[in-house]
C-alpha cells in the first residue's frame, strides 16, 4: 500500500467511527458541538499519533506475551499528557470531555490501531496510518457535533446560524432532541448509513 492510500483509507474507506464502527461511547457523548468534535477529534489523533510511533520502534524489543500492557503503558503516557496541557491551557474544553480524555487509553481505535498496524510495520507508516485514523475520526465528529449543533442549539462554532424562524421573543428555533442522546444516535446512524452507501458507490 502507498503512502497517500495508507493516510487516506481512514477518511472513509475504514473510517473508524462511520465505517468499523469503534469508539462509539466517546462519539456520542462528545459531539453535542463542533469545538468539542473538534476538540476529542485532535486530542486522540495526538495519542494516536505518538502511541504508533513508539510501539512501531520497539515493537522487536516487547515480548509477546506482555505487548498488550505494554501497548496501554503507553497509550496512557500520552493520553497523561494531553489531559495535563488541555487542563492547563484549554481548562473549559477540559471540563466539557470530562473523564473522556483518560478514557482514551482503553479507546478501542487507538488500542486497535497498535495491535492491528503499528506492531507490525515501519514507523513512517505508522505514524501516517495515525495521521488518518485521527483525521478521520476527527472529521466524523466534527460532522456529528456540527449537524447536532445546528439542528439543537441553532449555534456553530458558538455563532447563531438562525436555520428556523425566530420565536415571539426573537430567540432562534431549536429542536431540542439533537443535543440529546436519542439525536445523537439518531444523527450517528445517519451519517453511518450514508458513510456505507458512498463506500460502496466508490467500489
Amino acid at each position: 500500500m502507498n503512502q497517500w492510500k495508507n493516510f487516506t483509507k481512514g477518511f472513509l474507506r475504514e473510517n473508524p467511527v462511520l465505517v468499523l464502527i469503534l469508539g462509539t461511547c466517546p462519539t456520542l457523548a462528545t459531539s453535542t458541538s463542533v469545538s468539542n468534535g473538534l476538540g476529542m477529534g485532535l486530542a486522540l489523533t495526538f495519542v494516536l499519533v505518538m502511541s504508533n510511533l513508539v510501539i512501531a520502534s520497539i515493537k522487536n524489543l516487547i515480548p509477546g506475551k506482555v505487548r498488550i500492557p505494554a501497548f496501554i503503558l503507553v497509550i496512557a503516557t500520552f493520553v497523561t499528557i494531553v489531559d495535563y496541557v488541555l487542563k492547563g491551557y484549554v481548562p473549559a474544553l477540559h471540563k466539557e470531555l470530562g473523564v473522556f480524555i483518560p478514557l482514551i487509553v482503553v479507546n478501542c481505535i487507538v488500542l486497535g490501531r497498535a495491535e492491528a498496524y503499528a506492531s507490525k510495520n515501519s514507523v513512517l507508516s505508522s505514524i501516517i496510518d495515525g495521521f488518518g485514523m485521527g483525521f478521520g475520526f476527527t472529521l466524523a465528529l466534527m460532522t456529528l457535533g456540527g449537524i447536532r449543533e445546528i439542528l439543537g442549539a441553532g449555534t456553530f462554532f458558538g455563532m447563531k446560524v438562525p436555520i428556523f424562524p425566530a420565536d415571539m421573543q426573537g430567540n432562534p428555533k431549536t429542536i431540542l432532541i439533537f443535543i440529546l442522546a436519542p439525536g445523537a444516535f439518531l444523527v450517528y446512524g445517519y451519517l453511518v448509513a450514508l458513510t456505507n452507501r458512498l463506500k460502496n458507490k466508490l467500489n
